[in-house]
């Protein structure tokens, strides 16, 4: 039997993708769920930037209002927390605040997988390699 370096094409599922971006709602978000952050590297929207990351919760420090905390999900996943010294802790953890107004590049996997999608549309409009 031939050996087939390439793996198995597989149609995973039919999709019909937006046109529009779909983020998640800052009011449905969940402390300890992942989500991805898909940011842009350019102006036309070609080259993303995928980020995986655990909501820590909101307003974590004093006098925040409308705050969302977001750690790198490796570093969650090392044990690494928020509130924790860093002298004690892997100092490469990545923490983040956002606005809950400004969560436009925070999806739950399926809705990141429609902005790649999209991307990969605008890539090839353009013949982006």
């Amino acid at each position: 039997m031939p050996s087939h370096d390439k793996g198995i094409s597989v149609l995973i599922d039919a999709r019909t993708i937006p046109d529009y971006a779909e983020p998640v709602e800052a009011g449905d978000i969940k402390e300890g769920l992942i989500y991805f952050a898909v940011q842009y590297l350019d102006s036309g929207m070609r080259v993303p930037q995928l980020e995986a990351l655990v909501f820590l919760g909101r307003n974590l420090a004093p006098g925040d209002v409308g705050q969302c905390y977001f750690q790198d999900a490796g570093s969650y996943r090392e044990g690494v927390r928020f509130g924790v010294p860093a002298s004690d802790q892997d100092p490469t953890a990545i923490f983040y605040n956002q606005h809950e107004k400004e969560l436009n590049h925070i999806f739950e996997f399926d809705r990141a997988l429609d902005e790649l999608l999209r991307c990969s549309s605008r890539r090839r409009a353009r013949n982006v390699p």
